[in-house]
């Protein structure tokens, strides 16, 4: 009986080590995470180290460690505890894409070219991987594969907003005014008040003001590269800037959008469900298509013009905050239609 009770005793300790040693291995990696916040690197790395050697096998102390070495710009431990930690059957894409950053950052472009295709085939629709590969290309000057990749992440991992944000500025510098636009507007409802968000009004304005004029459109539908659902949308904005050659000014503006979007809808392009035009129709119906303006182009708009439309349209200007406060912009996997 005595030698039972010793070895429950001894099995119950054990036990309660092995806990103590999880607790302890969790709390140095939080206590850690903290330290990366703050900027302390290299006692973030210790902490990281104390909970590696207690279990070893982690992989989210890996992928920390991995991280905060990255962060301390000591990229070849970096690279060496991310190496290993991508061999693992548990690693996620943000593994790879820290090892990735790393490989870049100290111009590795071979070896990490070699690191996204295998992550990619790993993980072939993750969005973040696709921008990372894309940036890869961007470094080398390699466009056109660049583009490519952005796109592939749009349709890959629609809800991913730096793909568009990539994409966007991409079109822009192409005067590709019309998947400029797409993007670009996709992306701010994705990502709606970032530093990246400010500048993306602003270019946003300026593929609205080249998209949306009769000389404009001309051009763009000229170009070979339209896909029939860009051949479609441009047909469109022709139909609904028919009593107009130009949008001016910011009434003209909202005024054509809504012309579009009703008779989008009105039309039932059969296989070309959309999920910006149904978010923008939705807008419309509820009155808060105006104020949505407001905030989409509100850095190229005056101040004070701001200021006076708020306070002439309270109840919109509440009403689209409310909602925006309340609402999620979600894009569905089976919408791209820009390769047909």
């Amino acid at each position: 009986m005595r030698k039972i009770l010793l070895g429950i005793f001894v099995s119950g300790f054990l036990l309660i080590q092995a806990n103590a040693q999880e607790q302890t291995a969790k709390l140095l990696q939080e206590t850690a995470r903290t330290l990366v916040q703050q900027g302390d690197f290299d006692n973030a790395i210790l902490m990281l180290e104390r909970a590696r050697l207690q279990e070893p096998g982690n992989t989210e102390i890996l992928k920390d460690l991995s991280f905060a070495a990255y962060l301390k710009r000591d990229f070849s431990k970096a690279i060496e505890v991310g190496n290993l930690l991508i061999t693992k059957p548990d690693a996620d894409p943000q593994a790879f894409q820290i090892v990735g950053m790393s490989y870049k950052a100290t111009a590795a472009y071979k070896d990490c070219a070699k690191l996204y295709r295998t992550a990619l085939r790993k993980f072939p629709k993750s969005g973040v991987l696709y921008n990372e590969y894309a940036e890869l290309f961007a470094l080398e000057k390699e466009m056109e594969e660049a583009i490519a990749q952005w796109e592939k992440g749009i349709e890959m991992d629609p809800g991913y907003s730096s793909n568009y944000y990539n994409a966007a500025i991409y079109y822009l510098s192409k005067s590709n005014w019309i998947r400029a636009s797409l993007y670009g507007e996709i992306f701010l409802n994705l990502e709606s008040y970032t530093a990246r968000t400010t500048e993306m009004k602003t270019q946003l304005f300026t593929a609205f003001k080249n998209l949306y004029s009769l000389e404009s459109l001309k051009l763009l539908k000229e170009l070979k590269t339209n896909s029939t659902f860009e051949k479609i949308i441009l047909d469109g904005i022709s139909s609904a800037m028919r009593t107009r050659t130009s949008t001016g000014n910011m009434n003209d503006l909202i005024s054509v959008r809504a012309r579009f979007v009703q008779e989008w809808q009105n039309e039932q392009h059969p296989g070309f469900s959309y999920r910006l035009f149904d978010h923008q129709l939705y807008l419309i119906n509820q009155g808060l298509f105006e104020a949505y303006h407001y905030w989409l182009l509100s850095t190229t708009i005056p101040e004070e013009a701001r200021d006076a439309w708020k306070k002439t349209h309270p109840k919109e200007t509440e009403g689209f905050k409310a909602f925006q406060e309340s609402r999620v912009f979600k894009l569905s996997e089976a919408a791209y239609y820009f390769n047909k």
